[in-house]
């Protein structure tokens, strides 16, 4: 049973991490196409902040669990 949960939710990361990255938004002056629009060539990156923060602060909520179920099964022996 616990090999099971733990293939779910390592599935279930992938998934929805590859959901995430396929739905970035496009650069700064560009439309989802690729065309450019506008006069912004070159000016500024634009680049989204909130997918990449999001990622690690899962990560970091994964790798803290993890940690504590280590630490309590210890304990408990």
């Amino acid at each position: 049973m616990k090999k099971i949960l733990q293939y779910s939710f390592l599935t279930t990361f992938l998934v929805f991490s590859t959901v995430l990255c396929l739905n970035a938004q496009p650069h700064a002056g560009e439309q989802s196409t690729g065309t450019v629009t506008g006069d912004r060539i070159g000016a500024g990156a634009g680049v989204p902040v909130g997918g990449g923060t999001l990622l690690l602060i899962g990560l970091a909520v994964m790798y803290g669990t993890g940690k504590f179920y280590i630490r309590r099964k210890e304990a408990a022996l």
